[in-house]
């Protein structure tokens, strides 16, 4: 009997500690389950362009303190979806990232709302040495004649994102590429303004910060700008015409033609009458 009792009391001692471990147990994935979300992540590094399929994607529970706007948090969301901007492996799908429903893929899926596409001619140097990668903003510059047909280059339109260079929408190399044509996402009007300054004249690409925001207004740069020897030493403006008197002058004496001689007269006496001829 002495020893029945001390092992009752272990057994007891034993039911209620497993007892508190598993309502430790639950109350703790309650409270995880209750601080985390369930959202879409990429299971692979994902171009910009490419039409969503399940083995790309998967669900992983995100704590709620990391907030994000708008997850994907079903499959069915993602479904044959075209993604707008690249997704790198682990990061979760956002709604703002996906193209209109019914998108095919391809360049056109990754046009914004009322942009277009146009492509530009570039070389090593025009096209900032390779520099210029999908995602990247430029300028575009303008080499031409002004109406004085003297060269000048100007800045004619600011900050214009890089959609493609050559054939590829998305790059995961930050090294300088030596490409041919550069593709820019414009509005109809810039189309419009780069077409024009192309058949004018040459287009240069200037590679900008991405969070640079604000427009620069210059006047363009032109031959006398770097060589001021050049310029010519302006001559001085005419002196202005005053309006003079002249003095009339006594007529010259020697310089003044003799008077013409009177013609001969002729007298006839005709009886008691005279009569001149």
């Amino acid at each position: 009997m002495r020893n029945i009792r001390p092992l009752g009391v272990l057994t007891l001692a034993l039911l209620l500690g497993l007892a508190a471990a598993a309502f430790a147990a639950s109350w703790l994935q309650k409270q995880g389950s209750e601080a985390t979300i369930q959202v879409l992540v990429a299971t692979r590094d994902l171009q910009m362009g490419t039409r969503l399929q399940p083995d790309m994607l998967e669900t992983v529970s995100w704590p709620k303190a990391a907030l994000i706007q708008d997850p994907l948090t079903s499959l069915d969301q993602a479904q044959d979806r075209v993604i707008q901007t690249a997704v790198w492996r682990g990061e979760p799908l956002l709604m703002n990232k996906l193209a209109p429903i019914g998108e095919k893929g391809g360049l056109s899926s990754v046009l914004a709302q009322g942009q277009r596409a146009i492509t530009v001619k570039v070389n090593e140097i025009v096209g900032v040495a390779g520099f210029a990668l999908p995602g990247n903003y430029v300028d575009v510059m303008v080499n031409t004649q002004d109406t004085q047909s003297q060269p000048v280059s100007k800045i004619v339109i600011e900050r214009i994102q890089v959609l493609a260079v050559a054939q590829d929408v998305s790059s995961n190399e930050y090294k300088p590429r030596v490409v041919n044509a550069v593709t820019l996402q414009v509005t109809p009007q810039q189309a419009e303004q780069i077409d024009l300054a192309r058949s004018v004249g040459t287009l240069s690409l200037v590679l900008r910060s991405q969070s640079d925001q604000h427009s620069v207004v210059t006047m363009g740069a032109r031959k006398l700008d770097f060589l001021p020897s050049l310029a010519l030493p302006t001559p001085p403006p005419p002196a202005p015409k005053t309006a003079t008197r002249r003095k009339a002058l006594a007529p010259d004496p020697f310089l003044t033609a003799p008077p013409a001689p009177e013609p001969a007269r002729f007298e006839i006496i005709r009886g008691l009458s005279l009569s001149q001829d």
